[in-house]
């Protein structure tokens, strides 16, 4: 039961290479690190790429599975928080990702839409808002105030995301990998690695989101692991819900798969400070959470088949960490989706190697302050890291995350 449904799926036979060196070595593999690798190996650089489990089967493979624009603020608090431009930005381009995704991943990506359910008046009145920020610039997006009798009594109005979609995400990423393979990459799954100096390649790149604890002590301060827990029922008689849902700021979020099984999420914040660890197991208070909000919303109990937890990376600021580590000369980072790695993981694994690679654009967005991407999608972690150990002692920005699936 502890076992996630997307990694039921057999995992396809990967090309055999044992490189003699790598000018690159990534600690990760899953969607950022795969992400970087085939970049870098089409590039002819020799990457390899290190993973103590196996392909996806950290983060990646234990999400509700959501591929959706943005990151984890609103869209109207990031243009605030952030700058304009900048979230303007964001937005674009993890919505350009998609696209790349509908491109690479096949049948493991559907463009269905997103619904974000407002669960009260007040969250309703601050969707409006996000809702008319979006419009305003030119994101395509729906307000829905009928809602159908299945959500009706629960939800307060809805904003459909037409452009987002629903992601089998071990699927991708094993594709991502088998590419990165076919490209002449190396994957050396059951390898965990200690310390960098276990690593001898040039360029050492860290994808472990909210993993990989240890490695950088700066990192440990920056990014914190947080635990979302979901379960998978059984396939059901009929079709409910054509597209994934969030609701409540986004701790709660489910979608139906093709094969009409529910998978469901969240929760999390009905025990928040038990929930911000690196354990990867499931609670009895969080699983009997979901329990209930599916007993709620479908009137019965349907049969489970998968219970399972995943470790993501948050930040203060939700906003990824990604550039070089200050002080470790060739020791680069991509990590602190928020909740939101299935997209941005994928941007930013591709953004650090073509850093790497010395492309000039991805160099100027790597920087802080940068006029493109700037800080909230590919800040580099430099002075930041300072303020951001003294603010992770005041708890309130728990709770601030708008989605987190």
């Amino acid at each position: 039961m502890d076992r996630p449904y997307w990694l039921e799926e057999e995992a396809p036979p990967f090309t055999d290479i044992a490189l003699d060196g790598a000018d690159v070595e990534i600690i990760g593999a899953g969607i950022t690190g795969c992400s970087c690798a085939l970049t870098l190996a089409q590039a002819g650089k020799r990457v390899r790429v290190v993973d103590w489990r196996g392909i996806a089967q950290g983060a990646s493979g234990r999400n509700g599975g959501f591929a959706g624009r943005g990151g984890a603020a609103r869209y109207d608090v990031a243009c605030d928080t952030y700058g304009h431009e900048a979230a303007r930005e964001l937005w674009s381009r993890t919505e350009h990702e998609l696209a790349r995704i509908e491109e690479l991943g096949g049948d493991s990506f559907r463009r269905t839409g997103t619904l974000r359910l407002a669960g009260d008046d007040k969250e309703r009145e601050e969707m409006r808002a996000e809702f008319e920020a979006l419009r305003d610039d030119g994101f395509a997006c729906e307000w829905r105030d009928e809602l159908p009798p299945l959500l009706a009594s629960h939800f307060r109005g809805a904003i459909f995301h037409s452009r987002d979609g629903a992601l089998q995400p071990a699927r991708f990423v094993r594709r991502l990998a088998g590419a990165a393979a076919e490209a002449g990459a190396e994957l050396r799954t059951g390898v965990r690695v200690e310390s960098l100096d276990d690593l001898t390649a040039e360029n050492v790149v860290i994808a472990t989101d909210g993993s990989g604890r240890g490695l950088v002590p700066e990192l440990d301060d920056a990014v914190w692991p947080a635990r979302g827990q979901v379960i998978a029922t059984e396939p059901l008689t009929e079709r409910l819900f054509e597209c994934p849902h969030s609701a409540r700021y986004g701790f709660d979020y489910w979608h139906q798969l093709p094969d009409n099984r529910i998978v469901l999420g969240g929760f999390r914040d009905f025990s928040i400070l038990a929930e911000m660890t690196d354990e990867e197991a499931i609670t009895d208070e969080i699983q009997g959470a979901l329990d209930e909000f599916l007993v709620e919303l479908l009137g019965a109990m349907p049969g489970i088949e998968h219970r399972w937890a995943g470790i993501f990376g948050l930040t203060q600021d939700l906003l990824p960490l990604v550039g070089p580590v200050p002080g470790r000369d060739w020791t680069w980072v991509a990590a602190g989706y928020s909740g939101h790695g299935n997209v941005l993981g994928f941007l930013c694994g591709r953004l650090v190697a073509n850093a790497i690679l010395g492309e000039r654009s991805a160099a100027r967005a790597l920087r802080p302050g940068a006029a493109s991407t700037t800080r909230e999608s590919v800040g580099r972690p430099g002075r930041r890291f300072r303020a951001r150990r003294a603010r992770s002692r005041d708890p309130g920005w728990r709770g601030r995350s708008s989605r987190t699936r």
